[in-house]
């Protein structure tokens, strides 16, 4: 076995998809979210922009573990090929040299889905399910295959605009999971009857794609699509009907997010219906989340998902013998 202490390795998609095991990482991040997590230790992401080129930064040191880093992407509308590239850099604890290089690109859409199970894991009534789902992309199907692993699906509803799409992810839901799943025309029809309902795609004019008089009581909201200022998913109504509101973090979730941004301009409060993602794991709101009839989790990711996750999948790498071993030597500053 290869030894990333020692010298830097690779890790490709190939290789993370091939060792992920999502009961794996949805425990991993139920510990990671169950101990105390000093704000410095895992801090909101920065980015800096010029001439419309942007670059994305999100470091963490996580409680325990033995690795640290951060994820870069970046992108410049310079490129005659603008797609964007993710890279997660490891440094070792034990030695405080740099372990990894890790491909993120799957890596951002594995850890989303697997912090978001692991918050529905503590909000959602346990037993089988009738699931919704807004959307076909890349992080709606690592989402259902990743709630399919804590819960029992009945039948899983999907919905987006292109019926092609939405047809072929219904089917290879059923494929994978052998659960019942169907497409359906309108997001409306998706969503009502569901008791966990996954928002993963905004509009293409940043116009909510849910709204509160859809959801049946009782119902659980999984919401990842409004990050920034600038995005928008979920309808000001649906803040209004939830009884707590669940932030991986918080205070960006809150503050820096279209969705609640627009639903402050409404006038609706909020900010005494929300915790943490380490309150609700931890237990520390453990009567709120009994209390709650109408929760919702609210994701924007962050580093310390990220690091969890990559940690995760380099040591399965090491330990299955898939990682690349890098030629290289980086100068030491003492």
């Amino acid at each position: 076995m290869s030894d990333a202490s020692t010298s830097p390795v690779f890790v490709s998609g190939e290789a993370a998809r091939a060792v992920f095991r999502w009961e794996d990482a949805i425990a991993a991040m139920q510990s990671a979210y169950s101990r105390p997590i000093d704000a410095a230790a895992a801090p909101p992401r920065s980015i800096a922009r010029a001439d419309g080129a942007w670059l994305r930064t999100l470091p963490a040191i996580p409680p325990g573990e033995r690795y640290f880093g951060a994820k870069l992407m970046g992108m410049t509308p310079m490129s005659a090929d603008p797609g964007v590239q993710y890279v997660i850099v490891l440094f070792d604890r034990v030695t405080s040299r740099i372990a990894a290089f890790i491909d993120a690109n799957i890596v951002t859409g594995l850890r989303t889905a697997a912090t978001s199970a692991a918050a529905l894991d503590r909000l959602a009534p346990a037993g089988p399910a009738r699931l919704a789902v807004l959307g076909s992309g890349l992080e709606a199907s690592m989402h259902v295959r990743a709630f399919a692993s804590i819960r029992p699906l009945s039948e899983i509803v999907v919905f987006s605009p292109t019926a092609e799409r939405r047809a072929a992810f219904a089917a290879a839901a059923t494929a994978d999971l052998g659960v019942p799943a169907r497409d359906v025309a309108s997001a409306r029809e998706a969503v009502e009857g569901a008791d966990l309902v996954l928002a993963a795609a905004r509009s293409r004019g940043e116009q909510p794609i849910l709204y509160a008089d859809w959801l049946k009581p009782g119902s659980t909201v999984v919401s990842i699509g409004s990050t920034v200022p600038e995005q928008r998913e979920i309808d000001v109504s649906v803040v209004a009907r939830c009884d707590l509101i669940v932030g991986d973090m918080l205070e960006e979730m809150l503050e820096e997010t279209g969705d609640m941004i627009a639903a402050r301009e409404a006038g609706i409060a909020f900010h005494d219906k929300a915790i943490s993602l380490s309150d609700l794991i931890s237990g520390a709101a453990d009567a709120r989340v009994r209390a709650a009839r109408a929760p919702m989790f609210k994701s924007v990711g962050g580093g310390l998902q990220d690091i969890v996750v990559a940690e995760l999948i380099l040591t399965k790498a090491l330990e299955a013998g898939l990682t690349t071993s890098l030629p290289i030597k980086f100068e030491t500053k003492y």
